[in-house]
């Protein structure tokens, strides 16, 4: 079972609609998988059209009290991609883990006793805290979204001294992959941040890149990934590469 998440606090870098229509491509290609929804304001949760006011029951009670993931796993309207949902309970979480022993891996050892899936990939929050950390001791590959815009590496080396911090202090040496996103062909700067990237990242940078799209931004209004709003769409082609590039990975 392959683990990923998908991590930048920065906002607005295409992290939930990476989670998103990755999960959802890995599935329609024969991989049972399950999007883990960390973030608090339950984007990801609302972009596959759950009502997040009608849960019963999200991570934030696999978390905090003793039900498993697999006592929350609600399907979505793609076949083999499950969801574990999260509503605002979720934002109470930080605090409430502080004083629990094993804080930092109590995502991991939910996830150990899934059984069934390919793949589990996670959305975290904008945020460093204590929920991001849990994503980054859980997986066992770190998936960066980089928008092609102005200040695309700022905080990335804070994001990476707390990667490494995990690695070094805690254990958990994941592999780091880093996701071009908000691409637009038509502007030098695009261009340039591309160029820069991939020669800082190298052959971490995946070939796939995922264009400024009008589709991929209305598909979550309309509860959907990308390939069931719009598949002929190049917000969909780059979501699929990127879904066959993670599968070569395995």
């Amino acid at each position: 079972m392959e683990v990923i998440a998908v991590a930048n606090q920065k906002g607005g870098s295409g992290k939930t609609t990476t989670a998103i229509n990755l999960a959802a491509y890995l599935s329609l290609k024969g991989k049972h998988t399950l999007l883990i929804d960390l973030d608090p304001q339950g984007a990801a949760t609302t972009g596959l059209g759950i009502d997040k006011r009608t849960l019963k029951k999200t991570v934030y009670n696999t978390l905090i009290g003793d039900l498993n993931l697999a006592d929350i796993i609600i399907t979505t309207k793609v076949d083999g991609f499950d969801l574990a949902p999260t509503n605002i309970d979720l934002s109470g979480a930080e605090l409430e883990l502080v004083s629990q022993l094993g804080r930092e891996t109590l995502l991991k050892q939910k996830i150990e006793k899934l059984n069934g899936y390919d793949f589990v990939i996670i959305d975290t929050p904008p945020s460093l805290g204590l929920l991001t950390l849990n994503s980054l001791m859980a997986c066992s590959t770190l998936l960066i979204p980089i928008q092609t815009e102005y200040y695309a590496l700022e905080g990335m080396s804070q994001l990476l001294k707390v990667v490494d911090m995990v690695g070094e202090r805690l254990g958990n040496k994941m592999k780091r992959r880093y996701l071009l996103t908000m691409y637009d062909s038509r502007t030098k700067l695009s261009k340039e941040v591309s160029q820069q990237v991939r020669k800082h990242f190298k052959e971490y940078v995946f070939q796939a890149v995922i264009p400024r799209n009008v589709k991929l931004a209305e598909a979550p209004s309309y509860g959907m990934p990308i390939h069931l709003y719009d598949p002929e769409s190049a917000g969909a082609t780059a979501y699929e590469q990127l879904a066959d590039e993670v599968i070569g990975n395995e």
